[in-house]
């Protein structure tokens, strides 16, 4: 008896519908999956037929067909696991309901419950856009799918539950007000003493979503600052919050209960990372830490030690937002709209700008690490800080730091500035802006506009970092409260654009 089922595959971080046929053929017992099945699809056999002997029915020994349709796309995962066994139950006249009217997603353990899969927010969405209004979903994943409104999602633990669903004992799940994850974060700015330069250009880099250089001597505090960046950031809206949640989600390292990723993303991948694992790809190809870090921070500390293909990896994603990975088995698009947050030290020793210990390397040394540094990427930064070593009254002070709440709100005051600004443009931060919106919402007086002249013909700035210049100079009036950008914005702009200019008064 030939049954069907609706399931879903992934491919990124977007779902397809699936369709499940099982039929019986004449022949001897087998069990065969055709339809383009990588190998945790084909060894499913076993899992199955466990599952359902040990939930209380039969697995006859016959010749099964199992046929995912379309075949054109690669099929992965375990998620079709339950659909299989409720097609083989229903093909084996074991159960009569109709299974073919509410898609289904769910691996099986050999005890019959039905375990987590990746990807069900994405399944979820796609599911809706094809115009079904009911999913049933491993219970560990409830809360991540009750994210979409306007379908009712049916968690069930185990093969009886699903059963269960399909004779109509059983109730959509309700939906409470979303959860996300706790406000709370592991590292605050109250902790950190002195370095009062750095934090000011890295609440500037956070209202704007700029993309920041920390480099300095070793135990300068780079790594700390970078590490407390997602504290002073404003939480994710829901959009921003479920498009997060996608990419974590088909990734697999969706944590808390598969409750929504409510907080800027902090990604901070080693420096031996290989290029896939930095921009994604592989043989299925899978999101990288780019991706991972979308509508977050990505962190590379010691960017020097990265391999020079792998820093150029990163020209596409910081221009395009987005990064396209094309293999044989198709091409992917995934999301990349992060702010990359890079450190590292200025020379060989680490101590060439430090004021108490004299670097020991040479001119030749010297100029091959700026080499390294000042490549095509770092015009691509919009921020130069130089991180100084913390002065010992700074370190022994027992006068409060400000927190980091209190940063976080001057930043959100300023990105509420940039959200009606761009409210009719596809953009949402400074940052982002086209030279069409940097003509319109950066004009200068006449007296401020030939100071900026003569400072980008003195520090032979190119045109790409003339227009990071203007950019960081409207967030800083921003943080200013200030509708023009007047011209100790554009200093204090222009000042963080100095690392060309450091090392030339070597």
């Amino acid at each position: 008896m030939l049954s069907k089922t609706i399931s879903l595959g992934l491919h990124g971080i977007s779902a397809g519908r699936v369709d499940i046929e099982v039929d019986i053929m004449r022949g001897l017992p087998g069990f065969t999956i055709v339809g383009l099945p990588d190998s945790v699809i084909r060894e499913s056999r076993e899992r199955i037929r466990a599952a359902i002997e040990n939930s209380g029915y039969e697995f006859p020994p016959k010749n099964y067909i199992v046929n995912l349709a379309p075949a054109g796309f690669k099929k992965q995962g375990a998620n079709f696991d339950l659909p299989v066994a409720m097609s083989i139950l229903k093909s084996t006249q074991q159960i009569f309901c109709d299974i073919g009217t509410i898609p289904m997603v769910g691996e099986l353990s050999l005890d019959g419950r039905v375990k987590p899969v990746r990807g069900v927010i994405s399944m979820v969405i796609a599911l809706y856009r094809l115009g079904f209004r009911q999913i049933i979903v491993p219970y560990h994943n409830r809360i991540e799918a009750s994210a979409v409104d306007g379908i009712d999602i049916f968690p069930v633990e185990n093969i009886l539950m699903a059963i269960d669903v399909f004779q109509g004992n059983a109730s959509p799940f309700e939906r409470g007000e979303l959860p996300g994850r706790v406000q709370e974060y592991l590292h605050d700015f109250s902790d950190v003493r002195g370095q009062e330069n750095a934090k000011r250009g890295l609440e500037i880099a956070a209202a704007g979503m700029h993309n920041i250089l920390l480099y300095g001597a070793p135990g300068s505090g780079k790594t700390m600052l970078a590490r407390r960046m997602p504290s002073i950031m404003p939480g994710l809206s829901k959009g921003q919050a479920i498009e997060t949640t996608m990419i974590h989600s088909a990734a697999g390292i969706l944590q808390d209960n598969g409750m929504l990723v409510a907080l800027p993303p902090f990604r901070a991948p080693h420096h031996t990372a290989s290029e896939v694992a930095l921009v994604g790809g592989g043989t299925n190809p899978g999101a990288g830490e780019v991706s991972l870090a979308h509508n977050g921070v990505l962190f590379l500390d010691e960017i020097v030690e990265f391999r020079n293909n792998v820093i150029q990896a990163l020209r596409q994603p910081l221009e395009d937002r987005e990064v396209t990975v094309a293999r044989a088995a198709g091409t992917v698009t995934f999301p990349a709209d992060f702010m990359l947050v890079a450190a590292g030290n200025p020379c060989q020793c680490g101590y060439l700008f430090d004021e108490e210990i004299t670097c020991t390397c040479s001119q030749q040394k010297i100029s091959q690490y700026f080499q390294k540094i000042a490549g095509p990427v770092i015009d691509r930064i919009d921020m130069e800080l130089l991180v100084n070593r913390v002065a010992y009254r700074d370190l022994v002070d027992n006068v409060q730091s400000e927190s980091s709440a209190s940063i976080r709100d001057r930043v959100m005051r300023a990105c509420e500035i940039q959200r009606a600004r761009f409210r009719d443009a596809p953009v949402r931060f400074n940052s982002r802006m086209s030279n069409r919106e940097i003509r319109k919402y950066c004009r200068l007086d006449p007296g401020d506009e030939q100071f900026l002249e003569s400072a980008v013909k003195k520090m032979n700035i190119t045109a790409r970092s003339f227009f990071k210049i203007l950019k960081v100079a409207r967030t800083i009036a921003d943080l200013d409260s200030s509708e023009k950008i007047e011209k100790k914005h554009l200093l204090e702009a222009i000042s963080y654009k100095n690392l060309n200019r450091n090392y030339k008064m070597l």
